[in-house]
């Protein structure tokens, strides 16, 4: 990829083929919100209605994940949105390791271009590719890391909350822990 910037990586992204995936794909999906987010949610990848569109998280855990930030306050201006994939896997199957390794660079670049100060791991497949491989989400969620200055959290994907009810509370209080996260690192920088 040439210099860093907005339009060399939208660029890349959309002539990737580094990976099978590009030869399903209608659109690549890169990301939506805040270029200057302090928080940065990263999920699987897209699904049919997010390639369609072009945007992660328009579907129906899209929907779910955007009421939830509303209920609790969250500014737009406050989080960017993206995956772990830019192109949608077939059947919305499981991105497969060597597909995220594909893109990993990909998300490197939005990490540096937003430089959010929270990531939060949407999923297993984001938390394993960005948090750890070895313990699993279910193990892993509402617990923060710090790495390389950044605290990740990683919690479920809103997709299995639509499929499992009893998720949905841990979901939310990983959430509010979210939203106290946000809202130290603003007092502590003196953002509004």
């Amino acid at each position: 990829m040439a210099e860093l910037s907005w339009e060399n990586l939208e660029k890349a992204v959309s002539a990737c083929r580094a990976c099978p995936l590009y030869r399903g794909r209608l659109q690549t999906v890169l990301g939506r919100g805040s270029r200057s987010a302090t928080v940065m949610f990263v999920g699987e990848g897209p699904g049919r209605q997010e390639d369609e569109q072009g945007l992660p998280f328009v579907g129906a855990a899209g929907k779910f994940l955007d009421v939830a930030l509303e209920s609790l306050s969250f500014d737009p201006a406050d989080y960017y949105i993206a995956n772990v994939v830019k192109c949608r896997p077939p059947m919305n199957r499981t991105p497969e390791p060597s597909e995220a390794n594909a893109c990993l660079n990909f998300l490197r670049a939005q990490f540096a271009l937003v430089r959010p100060r929270i990531i939060v791991c949407l999923g297993s497949v984001a938390h394993t590719n960005l948090v750890s491989a070895e313990q699993s989400i279910s193990r892993a969620r509402g617990q923060w890391i710090l790495k390389k200055g950044i605290l990740f959290m990683s919690t479920f994907h809103p997709a299995a909350l639509l499929r499992d009810e009893q998720k949905k509370l841990p979901f939310w209080q990983d959430l509010k822990q979210v939203r106290q996260k946000l809202d130290e690192v603003k007092a502590q920088t003196g953002a509004e």
